[in-house]
């Protein structure tokens, strides 16, 4: 039978701290606020017990964040999509940012079994200097472990409301995407790491953070394969591709640690779960 499961996470602000409250329905929750970082930051896990999707299971989460609040939301472990012979299964996040609101959305890497039928969107609603970092990582199949996506689809969808769209599907038998050059050469990674604001990024503030991400990416071992751009005055992205997870997901951790003080003037501050 399958699973439908929704989260609603709320952050607001309550003196110099940022609260989170949630209320959920089904098999996903989120662990115990904590503040690594002081009171103005607020660190959540979110959970997910059952450990992946099947055909027709369908994960919902939504995320607001009132004014002068400030999120960070990160999961234990991949995102899993097991073979579907028939409905998709979807994961439909959505982020709503008040004035002046901050969100840090870093969920470890979607991982998509081969035979798998996933949709993951992502879209996200900014009000004017409310600001969102975030990231979108993909693993298409376990090469390593013999099992390489040579089934199935994924539908992906990422979305900064009136500033910027990027929508795409991916298909096992689509060769020419899987291993062309101009497609992902042979790479089973793609990732993205966007900062989205509610209004347009200063320009030296938007040269400042493409100089700092792109002195990252040029000192990386993905330096071949990794670019950053600013596709609007609203957003940048940090894109890379590569043959496994684990070095994407380390050039995008370095490029947050360089952002992280000049947005907001704070340290890295990465989740202590990253560390396990």
């Amino acid at each position: 039978m399958p699973w439908h499961a929704r989260l609603q996470l709320d952050y607001t602000r309550q003196g110099e701290r940022s609260v989170a409250r949630f209320v959920h329905d089904g098999p996903l929750r989120i662990l115990q606020s904590i503040y690594p970082e002081g009171d103005t930051v607020c660190h959540n896990v979110l959970v997910h017990p059952p450990g992946g999707l099947v055909g027709g299971d369908t994960l919902q989460v939504d995320v607001t964040a009132a004014a002068g609040a400030h999120g960070l939301v990160t999961t234990p472990g991949a995102s899993r999509f097991y073979r579907s012979e028939g409905e998709p299964a979807v994961q439909d996040v959505r982020l709503r940012l008040a004035e002046g609101a901050r969100l840090e959305w870093l969920p470890l890497e979607a991982l998509y079994y081969s035979g798998c039928r996933a949709e993951n969107r992502l879209r996200m609603e900014l009000a004017p200097g409310a600001q969102l970092l975030g990231w979108d990582v993909a693993a298409l199949g376990l090469p390593q472990a013999g099992q390489p996506f040579v089934r199935g689809s994924v539908l992906q969808h990422l979305e900064l409301q009136g500033a910027w769209l990027e929508r795409g599907r991916i298909a096992a038998e689509d060769r020419r995407l899987l291993d062309g050059p101009l497609g992902l050469a042979g790479h089973r990674c793609l990732a993205s790491l966007f900062l989205a604001g509610g209004s347009e990024l200063p320009r030296q503030q938007r040269a400042d953070l493409l100089d700092a991400a792109r002195a990252v990416i040029g000192g990386h071992p993905l330096a071949a394969t990794a670019g950053a751009t600013a596709p609007g005055p609203r957003v940048l992205v940090v894109r890379v591709l590569a043959p496994l997870v684990e070095p994407a997901l380390h050039l995008l951790k370095a490029v947050r640690r360089a952002w992280r003080p000049l947005l907001w003037q704070r340290d890295t501050a990465d989740p202590r779960g990253w560390a396990i």
